[in-house]
């Protein structure tokens, strides 16, 4: 077995690591404490092409391999995982149904403009009483002349505040199934709420959103009626193998500052590396990480080979999030007082990972997953 990169795998990764290192660590703690949209570094991503990554050459892409991707994302989240948040948004969620299923005017108007960072897309599907459960959606779309007109809310939604247009699940037809829409910001009746106050990724905005009757021309529709769920389970494991690279490269920035300050820190005129209680935490985060990150790469390459992941990639989100939120809680432990401060990133990187906890599915459900592919 070959686990070696290829060049141009390396060549990526070293790329978005020189970024993340020069433009994005110096800034985090700045923009973690201001929690506000990072225009300039995600206009910077555009720049470098990150938004462009998993499309093809045809509407402005470079159409890399999924593993590629994951590397490139992985390094962004070991400098700030709200800059990553939004990036993974906007490079895969926010815009791969418009690729999908878009027109040539869509791709022309909207798509193209999201690569190249001057249009920003996000996706609309939890609402306050749907999350893991897509048959609890309400948002309703009625079809009348000329289109539709949606109303429903939803909330969570990343980047709402600065979107451009929404990808928006919702019920048609007389079997009331999922139709995906696309709701471009101008559209009236299209409202987006209150700003969600969060315990970290702060300077990713989440929104809710609401639609008081909202027309949305039949061109909008993207894909055919009724098969929003299937369209939907068809990135999710994508989208969970890129939710265990976001943990993988906090827990890489994490377990990095635990070593650098047990090798600086001394008590009883000994570095606190030297002591065992110190080790064994170290040993433990070394081996989930590269663990995790292990289970991260091979998901991805399965994608790549074309291959089923279901299951590993239920797997590889399952255990990159809850071994990064250990491995964030042990960091702070090593650093002691000075790991509950705010001028420590190891107190950011505590706040920041439990949000891998959730996106693409809990770690309840990854498990229910898990356990019927096994079975079945």
């Amino acid at each position: 077995m070959d686990f070696e990169l290829t060049e141009d795998q390396r060549l990526l990764r070293d790329t978005f690591g020189r970024f993340c290192t020069e433009r994005v660590v110096p800034q985090a703690a700045e923009i973690d404490e201001r929690g506000q949209f990072p225009r300039e570094l995600f206009e910077e991503l555009a720049e470098l092409g990150f938004f462009g990554l998993r499309y093809p050459e045809a509407v402005g892409g470079t159409g890399v391999d999924f593993l590629s991707y994951c590397l490139a994302i992985s390094e962004i989240a070991r400098g700030s995982l709200a800059l990553a948040a939004s990036a993974a948004m906007q490079s895969l969620m926010g815009t791969h149904f418009l690729d999908a299923f878009g027109n040539d005017a869509i791709r022309e108007t909207l798509l193209k403009p999201a690569i190249t960072g001057r249009k920003i897309g996000t996706i609309c599907i939890t609402e306050p009483d749907a999350g893991s459960d897509l048959s609890a959606i309400s948002t309703w779309a009625e079809r009348v002349d000329g289109g539709y007109r949606l109303s429903g809310q939803k909330t969570w939604i990343t980047s709402a505040a600065v979107a451009d247009f929404f990808t928006v699940f919702a019920r048609a037809g007389e079997d009331k199934r999922l139709t995906i829409f696309l709701v471009e910001k101008d559209f009236p009746g299209l409202v987006v709420g209150r700003g969600i106050e969060k315990m970290g990724t702060r300077a990713s905005p989440n929104n809710e959103v609401f639609l008081d009757k909202c027309f949305v021309p039949a061109d909008h529709r993207l894909g055919a009626e009724g098969d929003g769920e299937s369209a939907l389970r068809d990135i999710l494991d994508e989208v969970r193998v890129m939710t265990g690279a976001l943990a993988v490269g906090v827990a890489r920035a994490a377990l990095e500052e635990a070593l650098q300050y047990a090798a600086q820190r001394k008590q009883f005129d000994r570095p606190i590396n030297c002591f065992q209680a110190i080790q064994l935490k170290l040993a433990e985060m070394g081996t989930d990480l590269e663990a995790a990150q292990h289970l991260v790469y091979y998901a991805a390459w399965l994608k790549d080979q074309g291959r089923p992941m279901r299951r590993e990639a239920a797997m590889a989100k399952l255990f990159a999030s809850e071994r990064a939120v250990s491995i964030c809680d042990q960091a702070t432990r090593i650093l002691g007082s000075y790991g509950y401060a705010r001028e420590f990133a190891a107190e950011r990187y505590f706040r920041d990972i439990r949000f891998t906890l959730y996106g693409g599915g809990t770690s309840e459900i990854l498990k229910l997953l898990i356990a019927r592919e096994m079975t079945s």
